[in-house]
């Protein structure tokens, strides 16, 4: 692993955030308690996967089992399959609050079993995020929570709950490789807090970052402050689709970022109030690309990719909400990955509150 710059020792988390594949079978984590990116060759020792779908029912028992907790007690992050072998890694956090503690842990395509992945005495790099918010920033993050974190209101006829964080929690909020880069989006310590960051792999002290802009279309006005939730690298890796909270669905051109600049996006759908985006991927049925957004509020969402690069921006707050779309009976979705050419993989959540591993096939999509 010379050639990524990788040297052999601990990767030493102090939290479980995003995650997601570069490279040669190399994973990246976000550690935003500390501030930091790691990049770690997790040897995955399977074979090649084919394009056969995986299914797991009560993956959140099964990870709490082999943790030694109840369901309850463990925090699914984030997932990520691997490019190669298709075994499905997921970022967790074991216990609530300050006491929660960094799990990474392996799932076996082939039978299911649930593995740690040790960050001991690894090949590892990592890099700092230099603008992360700082320990003692009062500013705060608002998120909608999927279990029942935060304070509970009242929205016209509907409850919610919002989770009030401080920002530096929100250091990091999703990943993504293209082009030699690692994307990383988030809030920084700066004014207009909402930032893209450009960090080329193998990590060096060079990290770009951009202040970005949108137009929030419920909100009706433009916002500096709003992190990106999710987003998918998009049009060959030179530009991204991002969404926020409360839900518009943006386009950013790679190029328009600049280090210490600010770009603003292209407003292209507003997938409704009181609702938040969860994870995003984008897949190809026929000869077409699109995108499908797992959210709070309602089933899966999926918008073609060819209907976007026709959207002119939205700047007004009014109907129509930009492009078409699709929503899909699929509802408790709370992670997406694709799995293979034919499959996208799902964390979903039952009724009961059970978490299971699905398999989506693209062509009935």
């Amino acid at each position: 692993m010379g050639e990524f710059g990788l040297r052999r020792g601990r990767a030493d988390l102090k939290s479980a955030g995003p995650i997601t594949f570069g490279p040669a079978g190399i994973l990246f984590l976000a550690d935003n308690v500390a501030a930091k990116v790691f990049a770690v060759d997790v040897a995955d020792p399977d074979p090649a996967g084919g394009s056969e779908p995986f299914d797991l029912a009560d993956v959140d028992a099964r990870v709490g089992s082999f943790l030694g907790c109840e369901p309850g007690d463990i925090v699914l992050k984030d997932m990520a399959v691997h490019p190669l072998t298709h075994n499905v890694y997921l970022s967790v956090q074991r216990g609530h609050g300050e006491a929660a503690q960094p799990v990474l842990v392996r799932i076996g395509r082939l039978d299911g079993a649930v593995t740690d992945v040790p960050l001991d005495d690894v090949p590892f790099a990592e890099v700092r995020i230099g603008d992360a918010p700082a320990e003692g920033d009062e500013r705060l993050d608002i998120t909608l929570p999927l279990g029942d974190e935060g304070e509970e209101l009242r929205v016209g006829e509907r409850k919610i709950r919002i989770l009030r964080q401080p920002i530096r929690t929100s250091t990091v909020t999703d990943m993504a490789y293209a082009g030699g880069e690692l994307l990383v989006a988030g809030l920084s310590n700066e004014e207009f807090s909402s930032r893209l960051r450009r960090i080329p792999f193998p990590f060096s002290d060079e990290v770009a970052g951009s202040s970005l802009e949108i137009f929030h279309v419920s909100h009706g006005k433009w916002e500096t402050a709003a992190p990106i939730r999710a987003f998918v690298p998009y049009d060959g890796g030179a530009s991204i689709l991002a969404s926020y909270t409360c839900t518009p669905v943006v386009h950013f051109g790679l190029a328009d970022l600049t280090d210490g600049g600010k770009a603003v996006g292209r407003t292209v759908a507003e997938l409704g109030a009181v609702n938040q985006p969860l994870d995003m991927v984008s897949f190809v049925q026929g000869d077409q690309e699109y995108l499908l957004v797992a959210n709070t509020a309602h089933g899966l969402v999926k918008i073609a990719c060819r209907d976007i690069d026709a959207q002119s921006p939205l700047t007004e707050p009014k109907e129509p909400v930009g492009v078409p779309r699709e929503t899909k009976d699929l509802q408790g979705i709370r992670r997406l990955a694709n799995l293979n050419g034919g499959h996208v993989l799902v964390l979903q959540c039952d009724d009961a509150g059970h978490q299971h591993l699905r398999s989506l096939k693209t062509a009935s999509l």
